[in-house]
């Protein structure tokens, strides 16, 4: 965010519950179940999802007034998510953020230090299965070394994507030998 000072980062809706140290309307909106469902019914939300028991949305008119306004927006969300974005805003660019492997996935969940574990059993089991989306994406990223990580964010930004378009042949092999799976399509 540092290096793109026009970039705007999109605050999601989520009924899951606030976290010490988050700070709602900077971190999450943060919302009851009920609330969330209203704004659902009322088309409220650009995308949402329930992820592990939780409903996650991302708040239509603050996308649509920051586009209008020129802003490029930055939203953090799940495979789900994204398929309603492209769906909804087809000009918009995805980026699928890949772990290195589930074991440091693993490492990393834990290391957080902010979920029972009961949540980080439910998204290890989970994770396969989610990764798997990566070339629904337009670009993928594996967040190995996360300096790398934000270059080739910038890079897709600035319109520069090398090495990552899920389109390249050398870029499906790469994640395929990542996942240990076949590319989708193969």
């Amino acid at each position: 965010m540092s290096e793109r000072p026009d970039l705007t980062f999109s605050i999601s809706y989520t009924t899951r519950p606030q976290r010490d140290g988050e700070v709602n309307a900077r971190d999450y909106h943060f919302l009851d179940r009920a609330t969330f469902e209203q704004m659902r019914e009322a088309d409220e939300f650009l995308e949402h999802a329930e992820v592990f028991g939780n409903y996650y949305g991302t708040g239509r008119d603050q996308v649509e007034n920051l586009r209008r306004a020129g802003r490029d927006v930055l939203l953090e969300i799940d495979w789900q998510g994204a398929q309603q974005v492209r769906s909804n805003q087809p000009d918009c660019c995805s980026v699928f953020i890949l772990p290195p492997s589930v074991e440091e996935l693993e490492r990393r969940l834990r290391g957080r230090k902010t979920d029972s574990e009961d949540v980080i059993s439910r998204r290890l089991g989970e994770a396969v299965d989610d990764m798997s989306h990566w070339a629904e994406f337009d670009h993928v990223v594996v967040n190995d070394d996360v300096e790398a990580a934000i270059r080739a964010l910038l890079a897709i930004m600035g319109g520069d994507p090398a090495e990552t378009s899920t389109a390249d042949s050398g870029v499906r092999a790469r994640v395929q030998t990542l996942l240990g799976s076949a590319p989708p399509g193969v």
